[in-house]
């Protein structure tokens, strides 16, 4: 149990530091496309990390490297960069909202988990509570953002359970590594074909990528992909909870968003969702279906 609370609040600072993404893009990297940002964010830290792992994929990896690149990586940040220009944060954050459910039935479709009443009850709290938190009563809707912010949480669901899935052979750097140097290399000519010249990079816009690339995707993404296995899904998906909180949190300190009692409600069930998630996936943890390797 020991363990199982420590991979928790490991993993639980990927989201938590994904909640800072709406903030270091709309108000430093405002002038950057979409597919510009995924680039600059995905293939200079997996250059980094590839440099120190020094071992490529083989075999039946090299395609499945591909298919969770794109879900992981390329689709879900083009899609999530595209809902964070054209909605605001909280409108994006809940239809996001939304994955945990996907997770649960592609868990149960693809990994043969079982579906939870109690599971299912976490995950509509999680997203009332991030509607909560997040939705204003004059947030502005948009087709294209609303679509965007939908499919990037439908990739990233599907990429959180075929991690699951397809145990990586090697360790979770060099895992990282070759989903985000992929990700890198395969979006180089959609950016050089579809996107806008790049802006000049002020000192803020290049901390900003440092923070985006670095944090918000090195070390996140490591730690993300290590708490799958010993967790599976269903228990990780739910803290995706904490990045719109983190997000709202951020707005307070840093913009001077003021914070209301219908937010702190919402706070106070996102985390309640978490908490009921987790007691929702000991049974199938105990008795082994997320335990078994899936090669």
């Amino acid at each position: 149990m020991k363990n199982h609370h420590a991979d928790l609040l490991l993993t639980a600072i990927a989201p938590a530091i994904w909640g800072s993404t709406y903030l270091v893009t709309t108000e430093y990297l405002a002038g950057f496309s979409p597919l510009l940002l995924a680039l600059l964010r995905a293939l200079p830290a997996g250059l980094l990390l590839l440099l120190w792992a020094r071992q490529w994929p083989s075999g039946i990896w090299w395609w499945r490297v591909l298919v969770l690149w794109a879900l992981n990586f390329a689709v879900f940040w083009s899609l999530l960069f595209v809902a964070a220009y054209r909605l605001p944060g909280g409108v994006a954050a809940t239809v996001g909202a939304v994955q945990p459910l996907i997770v649960l039935g592609l868990a149960a479709a693809l990994l043969g988990v079982p579906l939870h009443r109690r599971a299912v009850l976490a995950a509509l709290a999680g997203l009332a509570g991030v509607a909560w938190l997040v939705l204003t009563p004059d947030a502005r809707l948009g087709a294209i953002g609303i679509a965007a912010a939908l499919g990037g949480a439908v990739s990233m669901a599907c990429g959180t359970v075929l991690t699951r899935k397809w145990q990586p052979p090697v360790p979770l750097l060099t895992f990282t590594a070759w989903q985000l140097t992929a990700g890198g290399l395969l979006l180089w000519p959609l950016v050089w074909w579809l996107a806008p010249p790049m802006p000049v990079l002020s000192l803020a816009n290049g901390l900003a990528l440092i923070w985006l690339g670095l944090v918000g995707a090195a070390l996140t993404y490591v730690l993300w992909f290590r708490g799958i296995a010993p967790l599976g899904p269903n228990a990780v998906a739910p803290l995706g909870f904490l990045s719109p909180a983190t997000a709202v949190v951020l707005g307070w300190l840093c913009l001077g968003q003021s914070l209301t009692g219908l937010q702190l409600l919402g706070m106070l069930v996102v985390f309640g969702s978490i908490g009921l998630a987790q007691r929702a996936a000991v049974p199938a943890r105990t008795d082994g279906t997320q335990g078994e390797m899936h090669r």
